[in-house]
């Protein structure tokens, strides 16, 4: 049984990862709000990856970092503090994850680390600069960490489309927005936290052993297609 870390495991993406790998994996789950279940295989921290120091881990196999941002608005409308606040929780908290465990995870067998991003990064979408910018300083972190920590441990970053969690339940309030959300995407549907919680699962096992360095869009075909 491995020993997964997941920063923000108890909301949408985080959650799902959790609930998929709790019954086989050992999970410690660090957040501001405690996950909706107890199981005897989960450990919750509340932390507030920003402010708050990490707890000690003294044993660890993989580290996920889910914590995100939806802040969209017209560019004239963003503030610098708005731009600060989406590197903080995007960039700078993974950062901060991962300088705190790297020497613990240099110890395991074959580690690895997953981050988030977005499709946003590489679409260009209207009032998404803010959001876009700090992911893509997520997206550079992977490249150059797969680089620099090779061949310890393996780092990758999953971007998804829009996917039904509370974050994105701006964009998914009535029934209109979800059948547009569905037509915009050539394979005419979003995303479920389960399907992106399957992708983590095994971007974070042995069958992903030669992946490293790579960001994964999950998309339904919006980055690469135009039909």
């Amino acid at each position: 049984m491995k020993t997964i870390v997941i920063v923000g495991g108890s909301k949408g993406i985080g959650k799902a990862i959790v609930g998929n790998m709790v019954d086989s994996q050992k999970v410690i789950n660090l957040s501001r709000s405690a996950p909706e279940y107890t199981h005897a295989n989960l450990t919750h921290y509340n932390v507030d990856i920003l402010s708050d120091d990490l707890p000690e881990i003294t044993a660890m196999d993989a580290l996920v970092y889910c914590p995100g941002s939806i802040n969209l608005k017209p560019f004239a409308r963003l503030s610098l503090e708005d731009f600060r606040e989406d590197y903080e929780i995007n960039v700078i908290g993974a950062v901060k994850a991962m300088q705190k465990y790297l020497d613990v995870l240099k110890k395991a067998d074959r580690p690895s680390i997953l981050l988030f991003s977005t499709v946003a990064s590489k679409l260009g979408m209207p009032y998404h600069a803010s959001i876009a910018a700090a992911k893509s300083g997520v997206e550079g972190l992977v490249k150059s960490l797969g680089a620099e920590l090779a061949p310890n441990i393996r780092i990758n970053a999953i971007a998804p489309t829009v996917t039904d969690t509370q974050l994105a339940s701006k964009l998914l309030r009535n029934d209109k927005m979800i059948e547009n959300i569905k037509e915009r995407h050539p394979l005419k549907n979003f995303l479920n936290p389960k399907e992106v919680a399957e992708m983590a699962e095994f971007l974070l096992s042995e069958k992903a052993s030669s992946i490293s360095g790579q960001i994964f869009e999950m998309d339904y075909g919006i980055v690469t297609f135009k039909i």
